[in-house]
């Protein structure tokens, strides 16, 4: 047992794990974008779990939320406090199990988490690139994925697995590469942003450009808008929770005080919450990637990119196995939006597994701990022939 699983008592820690780079694209090879840009050279971050069977027919691929990172589980040195965002759902002999599959995850292209963003250097001018960045979509994303597994050698994922923003990149290689993908597991997401998201993610990112320090966002090297992107944030923050989650973890109470103070502090508990959320996500990510983020989330249609107006022509396209997992309290992507989606699959013939999970924690809850989610990736994932080395 490692030092960090014996201190938080988990002997099914996937332990120390090492972050991987790969670059490619290098010129003239540029990755042509979906805008008609191209770029390159393009770096992902991405870490494994587990073992590469000598068949390479154990790979799950998973994909994570927009300001995520390629550090699913594991530490990365024994000291760490704080192990990766999936822990109580990867590693030896949980819901996805590292003793049977082989676990990859890769952070984003567009992201500032190790792989190329707008925080990185452009080669043409030696500085970070800013706006000059070109917009990606998800299909951008996936395809710089699919490069990198390619190097890999894996041919076909045993699984795609993706919560929220990850779950648009999973849809996305369903439908993309069909003959990659044996089965999918689609957690809290939505085929297409509705005018509420797309609303939510427009004025998260009005508050960063309406900083003073954004500078067109050539802030690099000077003073950050780190103001609007905490604002940023709470307010991604709020769409993440639920008012059920927000009643019970807050209330109406008051923050060390038997009464109010009569001026702008922070009087409410709720109040301290999301200016700790707002500080504490400015020491760890660039507000120009959410920036290129968020509206590539906002751009992803799969019925109008693969099914012209038809979401069932777009799944008509895809092979795999699905299972469709929605949250009771989810207001941000609801359930009536996975029962459009599994009603498409299902008009295809396809094998359709669906579950709403009663949970009160809103769209967050697929990265809370949840014995029954635990359960259900568990026995989707090992249904039918399972892999052997």
């Amino acid at each position: 047992m490692s030092e960090y699983a014996a201190r938080h008592k988990d002997d099914r820690s996937v332990g120390i794990v090492v972050p991987r780079f790969y670059t490619f694209g290098e010129p003239p090879q540029e990755m042509r974008l979906a805008s008609g840009a191209t770029l390159g050279p393009i770096t992902l971050a991405y870490e494994t779990y587990g073992r590469l069977n000598d068949r390479r027919n154990n790979a799950i691929l998973i994909l994570h939320a927009f300001s995520g990172d390629a550090h699913v589980a594991g530490v990365h040195q024994e000291s760490d406090e704080k192990p990766g965002w999936w822990e109580y759902m990867v590693g030896p002999g949980k819901g996805i199990d590292t003793e049977r599959f082989f676990v990859i995850c890769i952070n984003i292209l567009g992201s500032c988490m190790g792989s190329t963003g707008p925080a990185s250097t452009n080669p043409a001018t030696d500085q970070p690139y800013a706006l000059d960045f070109p917009m990606v979509t998800i299909g951008d994303m996936v395809r710089a994925q699919k490069v990198l597994l390619d190097h890999l050698g894996i041919g076909r994922l045993h699984a795609v697995i993706g919560g929220s923003v990850g779950g648009m990149q999973a849809l996305e290689w369903c439908v993309r590469y069909p003959q990659r993908v044996k089965a999918a597991v689609l957690l809290a997401t939505t085929t297409r942003h509705s005018a509420l998201a797309i609303a939510f993610n427009e004025v998260a990112r009005q508050a960063i450009m309406a900083d003073p320090n954004w500078c067109q966002g050539q802030y690099y090297g000077q003073t950050k808008p780190d103001m609007g992107l905490a604002v940023a944030r709470m307010i991604g923050h709020v769409t993440y929770l639920s008012d059920a989650a927000m009643r019970l973890k807050f209330g109406r109470r008051l923050k060390d005080k038997t009464d109010f103070s009569f001026n702008f502090d922070a009087d409410f508990q709720v109040e301290s919450y999301l200016r700790y959320q707002g500080a504490k996500f400015v020491e760890r990510f660039d507000a120009n990637s959410l920036l290129f983020i968020t509206k590539a989330a906002d751009y992803f249609d799969l019925e109008r990119e693969y099914g012209e107006g038809s979401l069932v022509s777009a799944f008509a396209r895809a092979q795999c196995r699905f299972l469709v997992v929605s949250f009771s309290s989810d207001w941000l992507y609801p359930t009536y939006q996975s029962r459009n989606m599994v009603q498409a699959m299902k008009k295809n013939g396809l094998d359709v597994s669906f579950c709403e999970v009663e949970a009160q924690w809103g769209h967050d809850a697929f990265l809370i701990p949840n014995p029954r989610l635990s359960n259900l990736m568990r026995g989707f994932l090992t249904n039918g022939a399972s892999p052997q080395s």
